[in-house]
């Protein structure tokens, strides 16, 4: 099927790819962009980005590596403001 029509980039396209990158780096984070430099392309409209994200999301390939899970910081009320002053 092909997902974007700018720049035919099919379904099979991108699961190659994702399947490349996973082989090459294990520990990789695959991003569309990513993708699309794999495939040797750029995107053009982006029209196509939801269903380009929803292809890769059906790819079991796709995980994040384990030790990059859970970074995310708990969001408490003291830095909630990302560094800003709280006044106005």
């Amino acid at each position: 099927m092909i997902v974007c029509h700018c720049t035919c980039i099919t379904d099979h396209d991108i699961h190659s790819a994702i399947t490349w990158m996973r082989k090459a780096d294990p520990q990789t984070i695959i991003t569309p962009g990513k993708i699309y430099h794999a495939l040797g392309k750029s995107a053009d409209c982006g029209g196509c980005m939801p269903l380009f994200v929803d292809t890769m999301r059906g790819n079991d390939k796709l995980t994040v590596p384990r030790n990059l899970q859970n970074l995310r910081s708990v969001v408490t009320q003291e830095n909630s403001h990302e560094g800003r002053s709280q006044s106005n």
